[in-house]
């Protein structure tokens, strides 16, 4: 790339920084926090631990979001700066293209996020992964979707807390549930919400013949207390069993897994990972609280298939997205269309311009 080029895609970069930049305003943001964080020095604040955390959550969201503000400005600086040393002939077009590039992916991340202005984005999200028929290929496939998130959640600096697993007969797991508590976990992996299928020669065959999988992945934001809703004791169907340890995790000998299930709308909710019955039964039920209300926010939007669709066939057809590891390589969103060839980078927990594709695909879509 010669010096014209770089100049361009310098002053590009910089350019769509600033429109991004301009979406926002960094003088409320900042207002908003200091005006939550003198809140915090009454000597009554954490009287109500509720609120207090409601608001401790809030100024560490508005904090972090600054951050970001504050890095892209830095970089829009940082490329004026090279760009001065590069009029002067300096060496320096190597470092000018990596902050070119690191100002891209930050500004690019950034504009998406904004698009994150649904009730529930900036929720923890509570996940589930199902395996579809086919046995052991498809509990394998089901268990390296959830390596993938776990990757994820890892590289994105998510909390990870799992609630429920139940592993396969030879290998994989027969399901997962877990939640990702972080920064708009919800507004991001609701595009995860459906079912992925899987092209590869399976290793279970000793034939060396190629098979599809498929598997179901559930994600459901976790609501506020303050909430409401209505469900009624004689609804539900609760069970108790013993608990089953992911990998050699110990767990409790009791007991002490609860499973609930709301006859009406047949939710099943199943929670483990507690050292109590208790625990399990408070945990499954604020999870099956989460479901219910989305499903009736879905009757009062006649949206049911397009928030969330538990229905929806774990078979060929009904896939948000294919994952092909032979005859070729390829993952592909059937939704945007968005697609690339490096496999294992994506199994590796690399999914970030999947999710970005499907944000500003469905934006478009809502306008």
């Amino acid at each position: 790339m010669n010096k014209a080029e770089l100049k361009t895609n310098a002053e590009e970069a910089k350019m769509h920084a600033s429109s991004v930049l301009d979406m926002v305003d960094k003088k409320d943001l900042n207002e908003a926090k200091n005006l939550l964080e003198e809140r915090t020095y009454d000597a009554s604040f954490w009287d109500d631990h509720k609120k207090a955390s409601v608001t401790t959550k809030e100024i560490k969201r508005l904090k972090n979001k600054l951050k970001v503000i504050e890095n892209i400005e830095q970089g829009i600086e940082d490329i004026t700066i090279y760009l001065e040393f590069l009029d002067m002939e300096e060496d320096v077009e190597s470092e000018l293209l990596e902050k070119i590039d690191l100002l891209r992916k930050r500004s690019s991340k950034f504009e998406v996020a904004l698009l994150l202005n649904g009730p529930h984005d900036d929720s923890n999200v509570i996940m589930e992964i199902h395996p579809g028929a086919g046995g052991t290929e498809s509990q394998d496939w089901a268990d390296m979707l959830y390596r993938m998130y776990r990757r994820y959640a890892e590289q994105n600096q998510y909390e990870f807390e799992l609630i429920d697993y139940l592993p396969g007969d030879e290998a994989g797991l027969k399901r997962v549930s877990f939640m990702l508590k972080g920064d708009n976990a919800y507004g991001y992996m609701k595009a995860e919400d459906g079912v992925h299928r899987l092209v590869r020669i399976s290793p279970f065959d000793s034939g060396g013949r190629r098979h599809t999988s498929f598997a179901s992945v559930g994600c459901t934001p976790e609501i506020d207390d303050d909430i409401e809703v209505d469900i009624s004791e004689k609804d539900l169907k609760i069970d108790t069993y013993r608990s089953s340890g992911a990998g050699g995790q110990s767990v409790n000998t009791t007991d002490s897994a609860v499973r609930i299930t709301h006859i009406p709308t047949k939710t099943v909710v199943t929670v483990q990972n507690e050292r109590s019955q208790i625990q399990n039964r408070e945990k499954a039920m604020k999870i099956l609280r989460a479901k219910l209300y989305l499903i009736e926010e879905q009757k009062h939007k006649d949206a049911v298939s397009q928030f969330k669709n538990d229905d929806q066939a774990n078979a060929f057809g009904s896939q948000i997205r294919s994952y092909v590891m032979h005859p070729y390589s390829m993952v592909k969103d059937h939704r945007t269309s968005f697609e690339t060839g490096n496999v294992n980078k994506v199994m590796d927990g690399d999914i970030d311009s999947f999710i970005d594709a499907y944000l500003r695909f469905s934006a478009k879509e809502e306008q």
